[in-house]
């Protein structure tokens, strides 16, 4: 897609610090690092989110991921690492190129805690809900594919 900033990184039309690539994905730094290593992963094909990666290309690009991922360890010694993917404007994709954070962690850095505090006010019998609603799904997809 010739407007995607991802995919101009990707034919060398926009500038970026690449730090690895494989045959599917290339993994560079942001423009606004979150933390130091902070790295994104995209597939070198134009895949808009997560929901429309193919399984063999995910696998492709999780591959990267995870040699990236140990990259940062034995370069950083972070004390933990959080990967991160968004899908659609509601969950802050701004990209619309699937990409995967991968975001070295130390105790009280500047990122804080990721997740809201206990007590989310869904009710005690909403995860069974979700349970059967996520189960029926998951089955019908895999009957799917």
């Amino acid at each position: 897609m010739s407007s995607c900033v991802f995919c101009g990184i990707v034919r060398g039309d926009e500038p970026a610090r690449v730090v690895g690539e494989s045959p599917a994905a290339l993994a560079f730094l942001p423009i606004r690092p979150a933390a130091v290593g902070h790295t994104l992963i995209i597939p070198r094909d134009h895949v808009r989110d997560i929901w429309e990666l193919t399984p063999a290309l995910a696998a492709s690009v999780m591959e990267t991921v995870l040699k990236m991922s140990h990259a940062i360890r034995n370069a950083l010694a972070p004390e933990g690492l959080n990967l991160i993917t968004s899908a659609g404007r509601a969950a802050s994709q701004t990209v619309f190129h699937v990409h995967f954070h991968l975001v070295p962690r130390w105790t009280g850095d500047q990122i804080g805690d990721m997740w809201p505090p206990r007590g989310n006010g869904f009710g005690e019998d909403a995860p069974t809900e979700w349970a059967s609603r996520l189960s029926a799904a998951f089955d019908a997809q895999t009957a799917d594919h």
